[in-house]
């Protein structure tokens, strides 16, 4: 279907969001549970897949986009937010975690794009969302995604967010760059993905960096962040108490009034 052109806005910095502007008659797809706010006039219709079929390919085609959206471990269901009012209008979406949204204009990146399994968080009405398979067996085991990807084909804007800051690297033909498996955000089909096995025991035990790394090859542009979001999940797991109760870190004040209270009981009045 034909796509729609739609005006936007990121506002905030770490915690971001977008404002998606809507002409009348325009719409925009989001991820369940994404949307900040939306002003009068704006319909809201949850559909099977991503919207990007609907009127056309029968109920085969409505579950196949569904199915597709199950397989990367997305919900079965997007919405989709119409303007049904006689003026500009205007829905926004936030970022589920601290981190930037990345605006992909589809038409300049050649129509597709290639990115991690939770990334997509809206887009134009008409942006297809799809599966795309890992074809080596070294990314999928050891990529940090699985065998399994996003892929969003389409001519419009679709808006994907990471977390951490973002860094755009446009590769030549032949140049490599190698990465921390986590930190590969999104990719153009034309860039080589593989994953390499870093070759030394001590390095992946000691370094911290583990026993494999992606090795993106161009020609083609690719996006990674500086803090996956399993690593900022794990280090918040290890800081939290895993006994129950509270941690009080950086403070004495409960020490001090710990042991206040015990010498009031224990050692009775001091003025007797």
């Amino acid at each position: 279907m034909a796509m729609d052109v739609v005006d936007y806005e990121i506002k905030g910095n770490e915690m971001q969001f977008v404002e998606v502007e809507l002409d009348p008659g325009e719409a925009a797809i989001g991820e369940a549970g994404s949307m900040m706010f939306m002003e009068a006039g704006i319909a809201m219709d949850t559909v099977f897949g991503d919207g990007s079929n609907q009127g056309g390919g029968g109920l085969f085609g409505k579950l196949l986009g569904a199915g597709k959206r199950l397989v990367t471990g997305e919900s079965l269901f997007t919405t989709v937010y119409t303007n049904q009012g006689s003026g500009k209008r205007r829905v926004a979406f936030a970022a589920p975690y601290p981190g930037k949204i990345i605006p992909m204009d589809l038409s300049l990146l050649g129509g597709t794009l290639i990115c991690q399994k939770d990334a997509f968080l809206c887009a134009a009405r008409g942006v297809a969302l799809g599966i795309a398979f890992q074809q080596r067996l070294s990314t999928g085991f050891f990529g940090g995604e699985g065998f399994i990807m996003q892929r969003l084909d389409g001519d419009g804007l679709a808006f994907v967010h990471a977390c951490g800051t973002i860094e755009r690297r446009t590769l030549r033909a032949g140049e490599t760059l190698m990465v921390d498996t986590g930190c590969v955000v999104a990719y153009t089909p034309s860039t080589d993905f593989e994953v390499q096995y870093v070759g030394k025991i001590k390095t992946a035990l000691f370094g911290g960096e583990g026993l494999f790394l992606a090795k993106l090859t161009g020609p083609g542009t690719v996006w990674l962040q500086s803090l996956p979001f399993s690593r900022l999940a794990s280090r918040v797991f290890a800081a939290a108490p895993q006994r129950g109760g509270s941690r009080e870190e950086g403070s004495m004040l409960p020490g001090f009034a710990a042991g206040g209270l015990l010498g009031g009981l224990f050692g009775g009045d001091s003025d007797d």
